[in-house]
């Protein structure tokens, strides 16, 4: 799976369903590309297109259950990467991190927020 669709997913994940101009704006891409990797992800299971009850013109996109469990295994498998790699720090560099961790929460708020763009 390529990054752009990991962080698609994961971006669905996070804000629930997304209209494709909006998820193009917040992954970097065109909305042609988008709505090919929509399509492309459609017919994997990963997403669906519904109908926004707010307005029946816009199609969002929405995660499915085999696209959120995709999510969850992946992050999943993140945190075990970490804690293997950690687990071989030594003490002063486990120190190290724990001290920088509310910089790097910091860093992660500010990613999304530029991720997410504007509220609507």
């Amino acid at each position: 799976m390529s990054l752009t669709s990991a962080a698609t997913l994961a971006t669905l994940d996070r804000t629930g369903p997304r209209r494709i101009t909006d998820l193009a704006a917040v992954e970097g891409v065109t909305q042609p590309a988008m709505t090919t990797l929509v399509r492309v992800m459609e017919e994997s299971g990963l997403v669906e297109r519904r109908s926004d009850p707010s307005d029946k013109r816009v199609t969002l996109v929405c995660l499915t259950e085999a696209g959120a469990s995709y999510v969850r295994t992946r992050r999943q498998a993140g945190v075990h990467a970490f804690e293997r790699l950690i687990g071989e720090l030594t003490g002063d560099e486990v120190e190290a991190l724990v001290a920088a961790l509310p910089a790097l929460k910091h860093l992660a708020e500010l990613e999304s927020q530029d991720r997410e763009g504007p509220k609507q």
